[in-house]
């Protein structure tokens, strides 16, 4: 019986005995032998290899200025020593530079030299994804996008952005369209001309164009339809002329297009109508554009917001099927050549806030309520149409129209003369500003749109 219980002691005392041990051994490794406390040794910082750290370098310092000591002062770029505006991600065990970004964003980030360049090192960074210029290029150092070397970083690059570079001028090289990564092509406000180049048209896994407020001049390309999943089209504020290509039509994602101020024409493209997914639809300010309102369809545009048509040369009625559009919040249809009766049914558009008439040849009785009137205030314009009435006048009326029974008379507010009642003149059109850099309203229009949409040619 003592045997026994013995053997069952055993395996318990040696059990106790290893864990004493294991004790004692953890116990020497944290302690010198004073017994002090010794830190753990760190793991070695991931590395960054030489010729990617020395093209890094070259590169910023090409558009900063010589002057700029990158190795003296971010040694270590990636880890320790970080440069504002680069960031780093690991492959493999191995830093690489993948964000560049130059320009004053913020009070330390890396402003370009008066005398910047592009260092052919700027294209052997491999494992680069995103590169955004802004501000690096002045009228004083006229310089052009490089028109080589982008193929070799086709595989990584996701975003390229120049924004507010009033020096960088030439052509858009066709060789961007062998970005084959690319996702984000932002060129906004800078001073390209030439045509927009069809390569671009092969960019497959582009979700975002936007080439506004530039001097862009040529048809739209058709090629741009090949893009099929892109969602926003911005190339507002060039001199692009000829018809919007039926191309388009093949957008089903998109959900912006903005073509204001240019020198479109061929009328309003009905395909339009079959791009569900659209929420912006911007085209004013293409004084020859002209054509009509599309009378039947607009039902199909469920998802549209905005529709800006201001000052694109329209004539014709405006349909009764425009108050079809459940979501709509922002309607510009002034100074065109608009005639015949505003239909009652568009005060009923359920998510409207904004809805300009002015500026056409309008006729007969707006029966909108008194209602409608106080809820939009300056949001709705209807001055300027010589043959327009209202029948509300208790509670409220449209600013600048005749009561009915006074018709005969000439309206006191928004004549032709452009004086309202106070000596003032009234916002000349609700079309949004020729900057591309946001889409707020000038003057009162602010409250119209300001609120309503703001969409990023971002």
């Amino acid at each position: 019986m003592g045997r026994a219980r013995g053997g069952r002691l055993l395996p318990v005392l040696a059990a106790l005995f290893l864990a004493l041990l294991l004790v004692s051994g953890c116990a020497a490794e944290g302690e010198d032998e004073e017994g002090s406390p010794v830190a753990a040794a760190e793991e070695p910082e991931a590395p960054m290899e030489d010729k990617e750290k020395a093209a890094l370098y070259a590169a910023i310092g090409s558009f900063v200025g010589k002057a700029w000591n990158g190795s003296g002062l971010f040694p270590d770029p990636c880890g320790q020593t970080p440069i504002q505006g680069v960031s780093c991600d690991l492959f493999n065990g191995v830093w690489y530079p993948t964000v560049v970004s130059i320009g004053p964003v913020l009070d330390n980030s890396l402003q370009c030299a008066p005398d910047a360049r592009f260092s052919p090192q700027l294209f052997d960074l491999r494992r680069l994804k995103s590169l955004t210029f802004y501000a690096c290029f002045p009228a004083s150092n006229p310089t052009t996008i490089p028109a080589t070397n982008w193929d070799k970083l086709a595989g990584t690059l996701e975003t390229l952005e120049f924004r507010s570079n009033t020096g960088l001028a030439g052509a858009i090289p066709a060789s961007l369209g062998r970005l084959a990564s690319l996702q984000s092509l932002v060129l906004v406000d800078n001073n390209l001309t030439g045509a927009v180049p069809p390569e671009l048209g092969g960019l497959a896994k582009l979700r975002r164009l936007v080439l506004s407020g530039n001097g862009l001049s040529g048809p739209v390309p058709a090629t741009l339809g090949g893009l099929k999943g892109l969602l926003k089209m911005d190339l507002s504020n060039n001199r692009l002329d000829g018809r919007v290509p039926p191309e388009l039509a093949g957008l089903e994602s998109l959900t912006l297009l903005d073509l204001r101020n240019n020198s479109l024409t061929g009328g309003l493209p009905e395909f339009v109508l079959g791009m569900p997914a659209l929420q912006d639809l911007l085209l004013s300010s293409n004084p020859l554009l002209g054509g009509t309102l599309m009378q039947r369809g607009w039902e199909k545009m469920a998802s549209l917001a905005t529709l800006d048509l201001s000052n694109v040369g329209l004539a014709g009625t405006i349909p009764e099927s425009m108050a079809a559009m459940p979501r709509l919040r922002f309607l510009a249809l002034d100074h065109n050549r608009l005639s015949g009766a505003v239909p009652a049914k568009l005060a009923a558009l359920p998510s409207i806030g904004a809805m300009y008439l002015n500026g056409n040849n309008l006729t007969g009785a707006l029966e909108f309520s008194a209602r409608f009137y106080q809820r939009m205030g300056s949001r709705f314009a209807s001055w300027d149409n010589p043959g327009l009435c209202t029948a509300e006048t208790a509670g409220g009326a449209p600013t600048g129209v005749a009561v009915c029974k006074d018709a005969q008379e000439p309206p006191r507010v928004g004549m032709r003369d452009g004086m309202d009642a106070g000596g003032g003149k009234p916002e000349a059109s609700s079309s949004f500003p020729a900057s591309s850099s946001s889409f707020g309203l000038s003057g009162h229009k602010v409250a119209g749109l300001w609120c309503l949409v703001m969409v990023m040619v971002l």
